[in-house]
């Protein structure tokens, strides 16, 4: 009889046991659940500076100012300014140039100011057959389009020198001609204060003026002379922005009346070598 009450007691014992669950375990199921920490709160995301509106210049002062022979070994120093000052360019490339500093070519596209056939070797069209002529633009074309993704639309001849065979392709290539109607002589003076002077001279509504890059005085005093416009009340713009300029044709003539001033050339340097503080050999 011992033996079966311990049998059964035994059993009883392993079944409660069993069914029971022991302390520790059931004081973890009854522990509440920790208090989640708050997140910190998300800062607002900012606003997205929104893009300047198109300048008007039919309801405002405007003025181009132009780059030829490009781009230069300045030219990035320059874009800089620009960009500090909300101004816009036009620069006029040289294919030769734009082969050896294509980044800075590039970065003319990128920031959004226009570009133009400057030729490859700067050679006078006057004195080129049309088939040279219509090589030199080409050959612009592809390298510009090559490095910056975009053709340029318009050509500038070298020394501002127009013939029928400069007409006849750029008829045949889809683009007008720009001109200009006011100088700097940087090319000349290499002087700051000449520079300055120069410009603010010849500087009117709707103006387009020729300078270059290349010169180092005029990189310098471009800050000072874009405060100096914009006190005069001046929109510094691409030559796009200009009235008139949409309507143009291919082969046609900007600004209208540059064609006819014997003046123009005097501008624009003269051919010799030591006019030009740059070769393709520069890098950037």
């Amino acid at each position: 009889m011992k033996s079966s009450t311990r049998i059964v007691l035994a059993g009883s014992c392993a079944l409660g046991l069993l069914s029971a669950p022991t302390t520790a375990w059931s004081a973890e199921q009854h522990k509440p659940a920790p208090t989640p920490k708050p997140t910190a709160t998300a800062k607002p995301t900012a606003k997205p500076t929104p893009a300047p509106k198109p300048v008007d210049c039919t309801k405002v002062k405007c003025i181009a100012l132009t780059f030829d022979d490009g781009p230069g070994k300045y030219a990035d120093k320059l874009l800089a300014t620009l960009k500090k000052h909300n101004a816009k360019a036009t620069f006029f490339l040289e294919g030769q140039y734009v082969k050896s500093r294509p980044a800075f070519a590039k970065l003319m596209v990128t920031e959004g100011h226009d570009i133009g056939n400057h030729s490859y070797t700067h050679p006078k069209f006057t004195e080129s057959s049309i088939e040279d002529i219509r090589e030199e633009l080409k050959k612009t074309q592809d390298v510009v389009k090559k490095a910056t993704g975009k053709y340029p639309t318009t050509i500038r001849p070298p020394y501002g020198l127009l013939d029928d065979d400069t007409k006849t392709v750029a008829a045949e290539m889809k683009m007008p001609i720009v001109l200009w109607n006011g100088g700097s002589r940087d090319w000349a003076t290499k002087n700051e204060k000449a520079i300055y002077d120069e410009v603010l001279k010849n500087a009117k509504r709707d103006g387009v003026i020729l300078m270059h890059d290349w010169v180092a005085q005029t990189v310098t005093v471009m800050p000072k002379l874009l405060t100096e416009l914009k006190k005069q009340g001046y929109h510094v713009v691409a030559v796009s922005s200009l009235p008139g300029f949409k309507t143009l044709k291919p082969a046609d003539v900007f600004p209208a009346a540059a064609a006819q001033d014997k003046d123009l050339s005097a501008d624009s340097p003269t051919g010799d070598p030591d006019d030009f503080a740059q070769s393709p050999e520069d890098g950037n």
